[in-house]
């Protein structure tokens, strides 16, 4: 993919000192729960959709071995259009290069809206490792194949216009959707996702969805893998898919919506989190749910 001349946020100059830079002495002693691998993705940093807060929050209360982002973690796209960076978005950032010099292995898989980033894969700084696709071996020895997803999207590989314009409609519901919950919450209600809503009755948009799992499932299996976690299309999912010799099918969902997380526990098993916020002015976070 062609590069382009979208100047990087200047956090991306952090990391140029993680070998010397120390930690918050304010940070607490970790007392969350502890994982081999977490996947999240689709965090939309520099949008207005982002919930970094809800992004931060979970990062507080879970640590892992390895941490993978399954791409779109920065918002380029919107990013060409205006810059918004507030403070919430740094602190994400921040937690992340926190955690890889505290040791955690950090895999930055690149996105379609963070291909920026695309033209340094292979690079290496500290602990993170950038690149455009990873096989992971689970603790039970399978084989992952890790990457974003937008090579399966035929919207966003053969038209980019559409893709963009379909990113603003996108963009637009999201704002509508935020109004909608501000009046909720001053109602005493919980979160609510307009665009999950529309995604789960409208058939085309369940048509797509399945076909996008098909599609990356075949890829996997024909890559000799066991499985394949990917993010893009923002539906969080965890299934079989297939007949003998199924191909385990993962999909971390996003931060925008339903702020959703895979975790791999110290045996192999993969779960699925739903992290919610509930209380949006203590940031008290709800038990996760698991599958």
């Amino acid at each position: 993919m062609k590069p382009n001349n979208l100047q990087l946020p200047d956090w991306m100059e952090l990391a140029e000192g993680l070998h010397c830079a120390s930690p918050a002495p304010s940070d607490p002693p970790f007392e969350g729960k502890r994982y081999r691998t977490l996947w999240i993705s689709d965090l939309h940093l520099g949008s207005k959709g982002c919930k970094a807060d809800f992004v931060s929050h979970f990062l507080k209360q879970h640590d892992c071995e390895t941490l993978i982002l399954v791409g779109d973690i920065i918002d380029g796209w919107r990013m060409r259009k205006r810059t918004y960076w507030p403070q919430a978005h740094t602190n994400v950032i921040r937690r992340i290069l926190t955690r890889a010099k505290r040791g955690t292995k950090v895999i930055y898989i690149t996105g379609n809206h963070d291909d920026m980033l695309r033209r340094y894969s292979g690079v290496q700084f500290g602990n993170i490792h950038l690149l455009d696709e990873y096989v992971h071996t689970t603790a039970d020895g399978r084989k992952l194949w890790c990457i974003h997803g937008d090579q399966f999207d035929g919207v966003v590989q053969c038209h980019r216009w559409m893709a963009l314009f379909g990113d603003f409609l996108y963009e637009t519901m999201l704002h509508v959707n935020r109004w909608y919950n501000q009046l909720r919450h001053r109602l005493g209600f919980g979160y609510w996702s307009l665009s999950a809503y529309l995604k789960n009755r409208v058939k085309r948009a369940v048509n797509f969805i399945s076909d996008f799992e098909e599609a990356v499932a075949k890829e996997a299996k024909h890559k000799g893998m066991d499985g394949v976690v990917c993010g893009h299309i923002h539906h969080a999912e965890i299934r079989e898919i297939g007949g003998e010799q199924p191909i385990s099918y993962y999909n971390c969902g996003d931060w925008v919506e339903s702020c959703t997380a895979l975790a791999e526990d110290f045996d192999g098993k993969i779960q699925l989190i739903h992290w919610v916020k509930l209380d949006h002015a203590t940031l008290q976070a709800s038990q996760p749910a698991t599958v």
